[in-house]
């Protein structure tokens, strides 16, 4: 498949490396999107000290950024606001760092922007996690058709209507639907408040049928929520917007 002409896209991934396996996985998904798509890729990272190892790794094509921040909680949510005021591109796609799309579900994505979706999910239903054994394949090789043999052995996330992981946006649409809540701080639940939002927005939502594959890391303090009381708080700011 000939490389994808995306001029009009910009690809927003934000981290924090808490772990090799992390900075693996930012590695080759941006050499993968790089590889694949020509669209506009930026991966800001916000942390207390630059270790420089992502920057002299990375793809020449990545737009790279470093932001001193001392926060021991990485407030995902502003970050990426802070990182669209900065975008001048008809569409975004919001990107994990962790997450591996088929190119052409990122092909039939940018075609329903094109034909008029506000929000369009890169998959239908199933968002997989690979395992440290086919992730540690899947890097070797970096093959994606490995990762679609082998879906019968992973294990669903947030079934059974998962809204994480990754998402095109018209970026009108976007900042007009508020862009990201600030108020999450820190992991969980961002995903869910969002998508309602745009329902409640009547916005028009596509999904594009296939898988989206989540190459597995370990869970530090940003992957988790920090207590019961930190979950209780998020719950009660999802249901804020559900009540709208």
């Amino acid at each position: 498949m000939a490389k994808l002409l995306l001029k009009e896209v910009a690809i927003l991934l934000v981290a924090r490396f808490d772990s090799i396996q992390r900075l693996e996985n930012a590695l080759i998904v941006s050499e993968l999107l790089c590889e694949k798509i020509n669209a506009n890729v930026y991966l800001w990272e916000f942390d207390s000290y630059n270790t420089g190892l992502y920057e002299r790794l990375k793809p020449q094509n990545v737009s790279y950024k470093f932001i001193t921040d001392d926060d021991p909680i990485f407030h995902r949510t502003r970050h990426l606001n802070e990182m669209i005021e900065q975008v001048d591109k008809k569409y975004v796609a919001i990107w994990d760092i962790d997450v591996i799309a088929p190119i052409n579900q990122i092909y039939h994505s940018v075609k329903f922007l094109e034909d008029g979706a506000d929000f369009v999910y890169p998959y239908n239903h199933f968002f997989l996690d690979t395992s440290e054994e086919l992730r540690y394949e899947f890097i070797r090789t970096k093959d994606i058709s490995l990762l679609e043999q082998h879906k019968i052995f992973m294990n669903e996330l947030y079934p059974p209507n998962p809204v994480g992981g990754a998402f095109f946006a018209n970026t009108f649409s976007y900042i007009k639907c508020g862009k990201e809540n600030e108020q999450f701080y820190g992991w969980g639940i961002e995903d869910g408040e969002r998508y309602s939002r745009w329902i409640c927005n009547k916005m028009n939502i596509k999904r594009v049928d296939g898988p989206l594959f989540h190459l597995s890391h370990p869970r530090g303090s940003n992957s988790n929520t920090f207590n019961e009381e930190d979950s209780l708080i998020k719950h009660r700011i999802r249901l804020s917007t559900n009540s709208k």
